[in-house]
């Protein structure tokens, strides 16, 4: 049985945890990775299976793990991954989900963080490609009166406009399409501190047989 994703959401255990992993980032100083991030990333997930004509019940379970893929930040920043995909896989079973699902969404949150994760499924594929697709202004958090003062992480997301999945050519291209503001931060900076992140992008672009590419202001660099 896997369950709703609206039951996910509303379970209390879930919601309990997320508003404890929020308030432990916000205290960090970290860019949000609250209910919106975690909610965007369920969507493109999906998307991107969907896009790929991936069946019904892989599209549901890409959803739940992006939703769950942060919920280790409740336990600490530092391997949050693999502390969330313990939590996420005692959460599913309490649920009803059966062993071999629940390992499956348990198995793509402990690949999804780019310092010690890697593509190793259809699923964690889907969700390394939404988790870091999303850049946008409204991820800073703390007040930062002056974009040009503030550190890396936050001048990147302030100049952030719009970001988004597609799936492109009948299948074969999956791009990340962002909007920045130049006048905030110029191209470099993203490249400084998302260049990790999008190698890890290709890699599980490849594990699904597609082509990664990178759209910036309508120029595609990659």
């Amino acid at each position: 049985m896997i369950p709703e994703l609206s039951q996910v959401k509303a379970d209390e255990e879930v919601q309990a945890i997320m508003a404890m992993a929020e308030s432990q980032i916000e205290a960090l100083g970290y860019t949000e990775h609250s209910r919106r991030h975690s909610s965007i990333v369920s969507k493109w997930a999906g998307d991107i299976l969907r896009g790929l004509s991936y069946p019904e019940e892989r599209i549901r379970l890409a959803e739940i793990a992006g939703f769950l893929h942060d919920i280790g930040n409740s336990v600490n920043r530092s391997d949050h991954a693999q502390s969330g995909a313990i939590l996420a896989y005692d959460i599913l079973k309490r649920m009803g989900m059966d062993y071999k699902h629940a390992a499956e969404i348990m198995m793509a949150i402990g690949n999804h963080d780019e310092k010690y994760g890697t593509p190793v499924s259809d699923i964690s594929s889907a969700l390394i490609i939404a988790d870091k697709a999303d850049v946008h202004k409204s991820r800073v958090k703390k007040n930062v009166p002056n974009a040009f003062r503030a550190n890396i992480h936050d001048r990147v997301n302030l100049a952030a406009e719009r970001s988004y999945v597609t799936v492109e050519r009948e299948g074969t291209v999956i791009a990340l399409n962002i909007e920045i503001d130049t006048m905030l931060c110029p191209v470099m900076d993203y490249f400084e501190i998302y260049f990790t992140r999008m190698q890890m992008c290709r890699k599980a672009a490849e594990f699904l047989n597609c082509r990664f590419s990178l759209d910036i202001n309508g120029v595609r660099l990659v």
